[in-house]
């Protein structure tokens, strides 16, 4: 009781001190403490394994928006109950629960943007609004921002983090995937571009549908993309699935995406894309000019 002793001979002792919330993060991937000052320096990147962290919509419109550039569009829409779903809780009542602890209305935010002066239609998942899944007005909002790009002639940009379609809503959740691979074949019959990139966890039907269909598929490092989880896939086949199975590294040796892009050179690489393919609509559009008078001189 030594404590005891000091305090009897009158000699102070310092109290212990406690460290406020969120002084440290722990990755997830190899369980290294890191400080979160450093952390956030890193754009959320783990320092010893590389391991992205799964970061808000915020945090991506700062990384690769031009600051203030960034306007958000189709606000106001709200996911309807069709089919009174309960099972811990009321479905209209997750909502409000994820609404109030994202500060969002869905579970994506679309927008008009600009990228190194750019203009640009952009579309960020949030994973934090009941895991990221596609409901109705999820896959509203990605086709009415791809019907944008489309209108107005601007490259559409569609960062995707989602567990898959959303049960809650049956089958009205797995229509999006055709409602949003609709939109985008208009889009690419009017020859705007789509940049699609794939991050962790991306899964289900999003995988399935609008995150797949970009011009471009890029993805960050060590992210989890496929349709079913990796598990079930193993318990189903009932055979050891290969190292890294689902990863991104994995993907990319088999030529299900483009490029692997670390957080840090991801607005970098969205520029030099937008630069070749700004270049290429601007030739097209000329192109199209040309023969349309010619077409008149020769009527």
């Amino acid at each position: 009781m030594s404590w005891f002793k000091r305090a009897k001979q009158g000699i102070q002792t310092a109290e212990k001190k406690t460290l406020p919330d969120g002084l440290w993060q722990k990755c997830d991937y190899c369980g290294e403490i890191l400080f979160t000052k450093e952390l956030e320096k890193r754009l959320w990147v783990c320092s010893k394994c590389n391991n992205h962290f799964i970061i808000d919509t915020d945090r991506y419109i700062e990384i690769l928006c031009d600051p203030g550039s960034f306007a958000e569009t189709h606000r106001g829409l709200r996911s309807g109950d069709p089919l009174g779903f309960k099972d811990l809780k009321r479905y209209d009542q997750r909502i409000r629960d994820s609404m109030k602890k994202t500060g969002r209305e869905e579970a994506v935010v679309t927008g008009f943007a600009q990228i190194n002066g750019r203009d640009v239609v952009l579309a960020i998942m949030d994973f934090e609004f009941m895991g990221g899944s596609m409901g109705s007005v999820v896959g509203e909002k990605i086709a009415r921002a791809t019907t944008d790009a489309t209108k107005y002639r601007r490259p559409l940009i569609i960062i995707s983090r989602s567990g898959g379609a959303r049960m809650q809503e049956s089958i009205l959740s797995l229509m999006q995937m055709a409602k949003t691979c609709a939109a985008l074949s208009r889009l690419a019959d009017a020859g705007v571009p789509f940049v699609s990139i794939v991050t962790n966890p991306t899964t289900g039907g999003v995988t399935a549908s609008f995150a797949s269909l970009g011009d471009v598929v890029i993805a960050e490092p060590k992210a989890l993309i496929g349709f079913a989880g990796p598990r079930v896939i193993q318990q189903t086949i009932r055979q050891e699935l290969p190292e890294g199975f689902q990863r991104s590294e994995f993907l990319l040796k088999h030529g299900v995406i483009d490029i692997i892009c670390p957080r840090e050179k991801l607005r970098q690489t969205l520029e030099g894309l937008l630069d070749f393919f700004c270049v290429h609509m601007a030739e097209t559009s000329q192109e199209a000019e040309k023969d349309e008078e010619d077409s008149s001189a020769v009527y």
